[in-house]
Parts: C-alpha cells; structure tokens; sequence
C-alpha cells in the first residue's frame, strides 16, 4: 500500500512548513485535503445560471489563493479564513460572468479549457499563468487563447433583480442577493477565532468575564453578584484580563 509522506503531519503543521519552504508538493497536499470547502461551497450555487464546474473551478482557485494568503500565526482557523476567499470569487465571477453577444460555441468551450489551464498553470507552477503558458498548456496558438480572452469579456449586464430558483425555498434569490458585497461578517468570524485562541491561557473564571461582559453585554454590578464578590473586584479583573489579552496579541503578532 502507497502512503502519503505528509500522512503524519497536521494541517497547521504543512501550513508551517509551506510558510517556510513554499514547497509545491507542501501547497498540493494542502489543496488536497481542503477541496472539500470548495466543493461545498460550489454546490451552493447550483441552478444559479451558470455551469458547476466553472463555478468549481473558480472555487478551487479561490482555495488556492486562500492557501498562500493564509497566515497562520494570527490564529485564525483555515476554514474560517478560506470561506470568504472563496465566496468573493465565485460572487466575482457570477459579476462579470454572461455573454452579451452570441458567442461561437468552440469559443465558449474553449473558454472553459482557458479557466482550467489558469487553475492547473497556477497550481503547479505558483505563478499567475501567461498568454504563452495557457497556450503551451493546451497546444492551440497564442491568438486562439487572446480571442477567447476578449471574447469572454463580452459579459452582459445583467438586471440585479433577474430571479433565480432558490433550492426549492419559498423565496427566490435576486442576483444582487446572489452577488451582495462584501461581507462584514467575514471580520467578525476572523475576530471571534482570533479572540478564541487568544483565550486559551484564560481561567474559567476569566473567560465568563469576557464572555458576559463584551458578548451578552451585563454591567460590572450584574457580574459581582453572580460571583459574589464587590463591583471593584470585577473592575480589577477585567482590566487584568484585557491586559493578558492584550499582551498575548502582541506576542503571537511578534512572531
């Protein structure tokens, strides 16, 4: 039986390594065991117009973006930093995605073929692939990539209000639903798992300040009688806390 020569090592453990190294192999086997986040994420949209395995595609170069921007010393979890990367580039595509004009079909398949070879070009090589890349990658003429190139962006202008199945939902989704924009969300999950691990070295004690005071807003007063200590004990702790809090920040953000 073949085995996998990263079989052993965590995930935090190969993003270690490929931060040091940037070894493709490294980056790969990354890519390998975090596909499944592209291909949930893909499924989201299908019905939405637009084929899934170009959808799949940009999800997957997504991921890989993910992968090289992802700084694991922040402390943040991999999902939770990939997810948002992904999604703007699916919304990103659905954007500028859609032919104004009847395009020949070679082009729009060949297209296709263009998007795959990005993805593999990059993946392989680390490296935004050129005109002369895509072609040597699919054996057609550098004139055959440029016309497909400009011609895919011949996108129309869509309404933002077109309607698109929903899964079988009550409510349909617009495309300015479907594309919305930037997520703020997105910061508060960053911050919430950087806040988690920055957590760890608390007491029990300590982390119910935190989480009553700043997640379920109670006042200083509330907390001293469910601990039944003085209003200034609290006060003293807190300030303690975010001290530790503090400081751990700048600890992890010195590394």
């Amino acid at each position: 039986m073949s085995t996998n020569q990263y079989d052993g090592f965590t995930d935090k453990e190969l993003f270690a390594k490929y931060r040091s190294s940037e070894d493709l192999d490294i980056r790969n086997e990354l890519i390998n065991r975090n596909m499944y986040i592209a291909e949930i994420l893909s499924k989201k949209y299908i019905g939405k117009g637009i084929d899934y395995e170009d959808i799949f595609q940009v999800a997957s170069m997504g991921l890989i973006y993910a992968i090289q921007r992802f700084d694991l010393s922040r402390g943040f979890e991999f999902s939770s930093f990939a997810t948002p990367t992904i999604i703007g580039e699916i919304k990103k595509y659905f954007r500028d995605k859609g032919w104004s004009i009847r395009v020949p079909r070679r082009i729009q398949e060949l297209s296709k073929k263009v998007n795959m070879a990005k993805v593999k070009i990059s993946q392989e090589q680390k490296k935004i692939p050129t005109v002369e890349d895509i072609a040597n990658e699919l054996g057609i003429t550098q004139e055959e990539v440029l016309e497909t190139m400009d011609a895919s962006q011949a996108y129309s202008p869509i309404s933002l209000d077109i309607k698109y199945d929903n899964d079988g939902e009550d409510k349909d989704m617009s495309l300015g639903e479907l594309i919305g924009e930037e997520d703020k969300n997105y910061t508060e999950i960053e911050n919430i798992d950087m806040l988690s691990a920055l957590m760890q070295g608390l007491s029990d004690i300590e982390k119910k300040i935190v989480y009553d005071r700043y997640f379920q807003g109670k006042t200083q007063m509330e907390l001293a009688s469910e601990l039944d200590v003085s209003q200034m004990t609290v006060s003293r702790m807190e300030k303690k806390i975010l001290s530790k809090l503090k400081n751990e920040y700048q600890k992890q953000n010195a590394n």
